[in-house]
């Protein structure tokens, strides 16, 4: 159903690390404490237990496939958004595509409006967990009143046997206008730098990886003034083309939203056991659209109200580590 890629460049000493804006992965059961109203069997978008199997399939598909023309395993760890609760990630870490390649995860409910979260799965043979913790970002609305998003997740654990501290993030969207809402996603850019401030206190040059869906791209005043400051490197920099290259289109243009983003450390290849080698987007052919208005974007499971049965509205990026010796 799904075509495999080739494997005759596979290589053991490349581990892979991925982020998947997942769109929307609800159960079917309604939760009276957010809005998820319309992803239950009589809501809007009738989203049945057969829909719902299906997604977790094709996700879990791509999932499992995520750099395997260059490494020989699935990505050590995967950052996921738009995940309702545990049930769902349990869901994706145990379907029939990744349940052989042990994947464990992290999860915590955020206090979004309509119920979704941040997750992290990880290989348990490739990434030992040692931590982790949810950092609120706090936001008003104009009347001055708390404006509930997703916290953000820090999870710590030894990769391939080296302390890595990971930060899975999703921003607060343009939906209301790019300059009306670029206030909110500075505040989770500030919030990060504390986190990342407070990692340094407590050790010595630590390594450390953030991933997220920022709703701004890698050339955004958020990301690029507020965020990545001297001592990170974004490669999804340089990947970026409006005209044709990205993880998601608006309007016909494209935007890389997703991003891995690394502290500079991972790029002294001579003193580190892990070290940075490329980010690339993962955008075949059978995950687009392929014809009419949105063709050449990423499938999706709905257009508006229409049940179309795809994968995401983005694709998933995801980034090279080679792994000494």
């Amino acid at each position: 159903m799904f075509p495999s890629l080739p494997s005759i460049k596979q290589k053991k000493d490349i581990t892979t690390i991925a982020f998947y804006n997942v769109e929307n992965l609800f159960d079917t059961v309604d939760d009276p404490n957010t809005a998820d109203d319309d992803y239950t069997p009589n809501g809007k978008k009738k989203w049945t237990v057969d829909r719902y199997k299906i997604k977790v399939k094709k996700l879990s598909s791509i999932i499992a496939q995520l750099g395997l023309h260059k490494s020989k395993y699935p990505p050590a760890i995967v950052g996921l958004v738009e995940v309702e609760n545990a049930k769902v990630v349990s869901d994706l870490a145990n379907s029939s595509y990744l349940k052989k390649h042990h994947y464990g995860f992290v999860h915590y409910d955020s206090p979004d409006e309509r119920g979704i979260d941040v997750a992290l799965l990880y290989n348990k043979i490739a990434f030992e967990l040692i931590d982790s913790e949810t950092y609120p970002v706090y936001l008003e609305d104009e009347e001055g009143d708390r404006d509930y998003t997703r916290d953000i997740l820090k999870v710590s654990g030894n990769l391939h046997g080296e302390l890595v501290h990971i930060i899975v993030t999703h921003w607060s969207s343009r939906r209301e206008g790019v300059a009306e809402t670029e206030h909110k996603r500075i505040a989770a850019a500030e919030k990060i730098r504390e986190i990342t401030l407070d990692l340094h206190q407590k050790e010595m040059n630590p390594k450390i990886i953030i991933m997220g869906d920022f709703n701004d791209d890698p050339t955004s005043r958020s990301v690029n003034q507020f965020l990545v400051k001297d001592d990170f490197y974004n490669p999804m920099k340089k990947i970026l083309n409006p005209e044709s290259k990205g993880s998601l289109t608006f309007n016909g243009n494209w935007n890389l939203f997703d991003q891995i983003i690394f502290s500079k450390n991972f790029l002294q290849e001579e003193k580190n056991k892990l070290y940075f080698k490329h980010a690339e987007v993962f955008n075949k052919k059978w995950m687009k659209i392929y014809k009419g208005k949105y063709k050449g974007s990423p499938f999706r499971t709905y257009i508006g109200p229409w049940y179309k049965g795809g994968f995401s509205d983005h694709f998933p990026v995801y980034a090279f580590l080679k792994k000494k010796s």
